[in-house]
C-alpha cells in the first residue's frame, strides 16, 4: 500500500502570564503568529475568552502548562515579583528563545509625555533617510505591545528598532532588549499610584538609564542623577522653527527626535523637511479652526500634559474627561483646570465615570467658575461647538485616547455639517 508523504506542521506552544493591557496584546500577537497559546491571570474579570488555539484560566497559573510552553511571556507588572523568578531564570521567556531584534539597533523611547509623538517623528526621519525601521512598544501608547516587535523583528529584516517604553516597564524592557540610545522626553507626574512617588520614578529611570547613550530634555538635567549613570548624554531643547502642530511641548518632542537622528549621522534638511512635514497623530493635541474661534482637542492624560496645553493659551472652556478608579494622580489634571482662568469646566466620562471624585476636588479647589455636567461624546461636541459661538478658544482632552478620537472625528462631521 502506498502511503503518501505528510508534512506535519506543529505548533509551537507559548504561555502568557498576565492579562493586563500588554499580556492581553501578547496573545494577540502569538496567535497571530501561529502560536498555540496558554494564558493566565489571578483576576477573574478577564474579557479575554478560550478559543481556537487559545486556553484561558482565570483565578489561577497554572504552572505546569506554563513551563510545559516552548516560550513564555511574563507580563511587564509581573516582572519583579519573586514568585516569578523562575519563569525569568528557566531560558524559555520569548526575548531569549527569539532574539533577532537583540542584534539591531535599538532606540528605545521613554518618559511622562509625547513618547509616541517623538516615536514617530524619529522613525519619519529614518525612513526618509532610507532606513528600514521596526517601530512599535508600550501597547499603552497604542501600539501592539512589547511581544509583537520581538516577533516581527525574527520575520523581518529591518535596519532599526524603535521601541516606545511606558515608565511602568522600564525594568521588563532592559531585560528583554539591548538599547544602543534611550530617549526622554521629559518626567512628570504620572502613574505616581505604581511608583508612590516622585523620587521613586527618578531612581527607576536612572537605574534604566546606567551605561546607556541618552539623549535628554534640558529641563530634566537637574531632576535626577542622570550624567552620573549614563554613559554618554545629549540634551535637546526646542526646535527654532515653525510645524503642523499645536504648543511649544511638540517642539521639544521634535527637538528630541531631531537630536536623535542627529546622533545616528542624518542630514540637517532631512530632519528639518521631515519635521516640518510631521502631521498630528491621531488623539494627540490637534487646533480645530472655526470661523472666530478654534477647538483644541487631544489626549491630556497626566498633569503635566494638561499644564503644557493650557500654558500655550487662555481657555475659557475646559472640558475634560475623567480618569479610572484609583487613578488619584490623574485627578491633578483637574486641579490644574481650576488654576487657569476659565470660566467653564465641563466634564464626562473618559476611561472610567469618576466625575464625582472630579467634583470633590474642584470643590477642594474652590474654583468659582461653572461647572457642566455632559454624559456622552454627543453632549461633548454640541456643548464644545456652542460655547466656541461665545467663546475663542475651547480646549477638548482628559483621559482616554479612543473617546478623545471618537470626539474629534464627530466634531469635523458636525462642523462639515453646517
Amino acid at each position: 500500500m502506498l502511503l503518501e508523504n505528510r508534512i506535519m506542521v506543529v505548533k509551537m506552544k507559548a504561555a502568557v502570564v498576565g492579562l493586563g493591557v500588554e499580556g492581553i496584546n501578547a496573545v494577540e500577537s502569538l496567535l497571530d503568529h501561529g502560536y498555540e497559546v496558554y494564558a493566565s491571570d489571578i483576576n477573574l474579570n478577564i474579557e479575554l475568552k478560550p478559543g481556537k488555539h487559545l486556553d484561558i484560566d482565570h483565578g489561577f497559573h497554572d504552572f505546569q502548562k506554563i513551563e510545559s510552553a516552548d516560550v513564555i511571556v511574563l507580563s511587564p507588572g509581573l516582572w519583579n515579583k519573586p514568585v516569578f523568578n523562575k519563569i525569568k531564570s528557566n531560558g524559555k521567556l520569548l526575548s531569549d528563545v527569539i532574539n533577532s531584534h537583540r542584534s539591531l539597533f535599538t532606540i528605545g523611547v521613554t518618559g511622562t509625555n509625547g513618547k509616541t509623538t517623538t516615536t514617530m517623528m524619529i522613525a519619519s526621519i529614518l525612513q526618509k533617510a532610507g532606513m528600514k525601521v521596526l517601530t512599535g512598544g508600550n501597547a499603552g501608547g497604542g501600539f501592539k505591545g512589547y511581544t509583537e516587535v520581538i516577533l516581527e523583528a525574527a520575520s523581518t529584516d529591518y535596519d532599526v528598532l524603535l521601541v516606545e517604553i511606558c515608565d511602568m516597564t522600564l525594568d521588563f524592557c532592559n531585560d528583554n532588549f539591548d538599547f544602543d540610545l534611550v530617549v526622554v522626553t521629559n518626567v512628570g507626574r504620572d502613574h505616581l499610584e505604581f511608583h508612590q512617588s516622585m523620587k521613586n520614578y527618578l531612581k527607576s529611570l536612572e537605574n534604566f538609564v546606567q551605561g546607556k547613550k541618552v539623549v535628554l530634555n534640558q529641563e530634566t538635567e537637574n531632576l535626577g542623577h542622570f550624567s552620573e549613570k549614563a554613559a554618554e548624554i545629549h540634551f535637546f531643547n526646542m526646535v527654532p522653527y515653525k510645524l503642523n502642530l499645536f504648543g511649544d511641548f511638540n517642539r521639544k518632542n521634535a527637538s528630541a527626535a531631531s537630536r536623535t537622528a542627529e546622533i545616528m549621522g542624518i542630514s540637517d534638511d532631512i530632519i528639518e523637511n521631515t519635521l516640518k512635514d510631521f502631521n498630528v497623530l491621531p488623539g494627540r493635541a490637534m487646533i480645530i479652526d472655526l470661523p472666530h474661534s478654534q477647538i483644541v482637542v487631544g489626549k491630556t492624560d497626566n498633569a503635566d500634559a494638561a499644564a503644557a496645553v493650557f500654558n500655550e493659551a487662555d481657555f475659557p472652556v475646559i472640558i475634560l474627561g475623567t480618569p479610572r478608579k484609583g487613578e488619584m494622580c490623574r485627578l491633578e489634571i483637574f486641579r490644574e483646570a481650576s488654576r487657569t482662568n476659565s470660566e467653564i469646566i465641563a466634564i464626562f466620562p473618559g476611561l472610567e465615570d469618576t466625575r464625582d471624585d472630579v467634583l470633590k476636588v474642584l470643590d477642594e479647589e474652590k474654583y468659582t467658575g461653572t461647572i457642566h455636567n455632559l454624559t456622552n461624546v454627543e453632549d461633548v461636541v454640541k456643548f464644545a461647538l456652542k460655547c466656541s459661538e461665545r467663546y475663542p478658544h475651547v480646549f477638548i482632552g482628559g483621559n482616554g485616547q479612543l473617546k478623545i478620537m471618537e470626539i474629534t472625528e464627530s466634531l469635523k462631521e458636525a462642523i462639515s455639517a453646517e
